[in-house]
């Protein structure tokens, strides 16, 4: 009985020894968890020429998802070359994107000077970029832990900035409870790419909006680059205008706001978000990683 106990005990022993052990590899693997992402989402720009550049971005997203599932994908205008017509709709969007449309993602498009010239009925009531009819709209997704939602979106249309449609967005993006404030439209209000001149108009229109609301990232379109400006008054500004067209050597890489860019290769972005940080990969059309920069929420400037 003696050795049987003694036995018994040493066993036990030795489990509470294994269990102890195991116990930081456990705490390790639960905090890797909770640090990873909660939603992910990619942005894609001047887009809709369905020719080999839009097609080559196209299958490098297809093989980013493969690494990195996006949700859905925010599109900052230009959708559809040259006058945003119907008629162009399957070689220029459906056919570049069909394995991610069958694959769930859902495309947000917002409107670019291409499209308004024969293509606004059409692209706001075209189901498949979720516009409701609108020429601007917002969207919330994901849970958060302190917030009704983790993130809300707010497409703009920029080619006409009307004080109905400013009116709405003060008041849209003021009611909003979301953990994380997102702006998505076709012109940058700041931008380093020679291709365009600076749109200072819409800048003092929309700038103090976004300062007084908290939005912690803008995504445009326009200029056929990759850039990423130096933070302005606490809000993270990124142009994403080249996945399909792109314009070689635009970019003043001396200039005031220039930050990161990229004006030689398509590409695209893919944004990761957690409740403590947005992070943002600009990548390649060749699958390289052109630029990362993470904004840390704990960081953001409070209006």
């Amino acid at each position: 009985m003696t050795n049987r106990t003694s036995r018994i005990r040493r066993l036990k022993s030795l489990i509470l020894a294994l269990s102890l052990l195991a116990l930081p590899i456990i705490a390790a693997a639960q905090g890797e968890s909770s640090a990873k992402p909660v939603i992910t989402f990619a942005v894609i720009g001047d887009t809709g020429t369905g020719d080999v550049a839009q097609l080559t971005v196209a299958r490098q997203m297809v093989r980013q998802r493969e690494k990195t599932p996006f949700e859905f994908v925010l599109m900052l205008g230009d959708n559809i070359y040259e006058k945003g017509e119907e008629k162009d709709i399957k070689p220029r969007f459906e056919e570049p994107y069909k394995d991610l449309l069958e694959a769930g993602v859902k495309f947000y498009a917002s409107l670019g000077n291409h499209d308004i010239i024969r293509g606004l009925q059409f692209q706001t009531n075209y189901p498949n970029f979720n516009m409701g009819g609108r020429r601007y709209y917002n969207f919330a997704k994901g849970p958060s832990e302190n917030s009704e939602s983790l993130l809300e979106f707010f497409a703009l249309d920029s080619n006409e900035m009307t004080p109905e449609q400013l009116k709405w967005l003060d008041e849209s993006l003021g009611a909003s409870k979301a953990h994380w404030k997102i702006a998505f439209s076709h012109h940058s209000i700041y931008s380093s790419a020679r291709m365009h001149s600076q749109y200072t108009k819409l800048r003092a229109q929309l700038e103090p909006l976004y300062v007084k609301h908290g939005v912690a990232a803008v995504f445009a379109g326009h200029s056929h680059c990759y850039e990423r400006i130096k933070p302005q008054k606490g809000v993270q500004y990124f142009t994403e205008g080249a996945s399909g067209e792109i314009k070689r050597k635009t970019l003043d890489r001396g200039g005031p706001f220039f930050a990161a860019g990229e004006d030689e290769k398509n590409s695209f972005l893919i944004v990761q978000v957690s409740e403590s940080e947005l992070k943002v990969e600009a990548i390649g059309a060749d699958g390289s990683l052109i630029d990362s920069y993470t904004i840390k929420r704990a960081a953001l400037i409070k209006p």
